[in-house]
């Protein structure tokens, strides 16, 4: 059973802790609102703020488990190789996970990876944007799309991993025409 996913549509927006979850609740970011901020460090060790990206166009964070696994693995991939859709409607992609710098980075270079992957191993962002794995302290599979002023427009928590790359560059074509 799914107890963050029936938490969640309650939408109490109650804290809720069971004795065998960490921390649950029940209000997860939605669409409409601005994205919570961050400053996490890159595999190559240097400081990222989510601030910097307002008004430099819209922005991509896919939230992923863990580097290096089969899923993440594909799903990587699929970004590197559609980075080019992905820019080429002026955005940029960020993958965020629990993962320390050094797991990263390993992960960018066996893969290269052309975007930029971001360390949060306290999960406080992951907790931020509501895509904790109760007791793991991993991230779910999850997409964000942001708009330049840094508000959330999209939201996929159904991710493909191989299909995931494809869906942004479409959905962000959709956004864009206003269609």
């Amino acid at each position: 059973m799914k107890w963050d996913r029936i938490l969640k549509q309650t939408g109490s927006g109650l804290a809720v802790t069971l004795p065998f979850l960490s921390s649950v609740q029940a209000g997860a970011l939605q669409v409409g609102q601005t994205a919570p901020p961050f400053q996490l460090p890159s595999q190559g060790g240097h400081e990222v703020s989510l601030a910097s990206r307002r008004g430099m166009g819209w922005t991509v964070l896919y939230f992923y488990p863990k580097a290096g696994t089969p899923g993440c693995t594909t799903q990587a991939c699929a970004f590197r190789d559609a980075i080019t859709l992905i820019r080429d409607q002026n955005a940029e992609v960020y993958g965020i996970s629990t993962d320390g710098i050094d797991a990263l980075a390993k992960f960018h270079r066996k893969y290269k990876l052309n975007f930029t992957r971001l360390s949060d191993p306290g999960a406080k962002v992951t907790e931020a944007y509501g895509v904790t794995m109760p007791v793991l302290k991993m991230a779910k599979r999850w997409t964000f799309i942001l708009d330049p002023n840094l508000v959330v427009r999209h939201i996929n928590d159904q991710v493909d991993p191989a299909l995931d790359a494809k869906a942004v560059a479409d959905t962000l074509k959709r956004l864009q025409s206003g269609t």
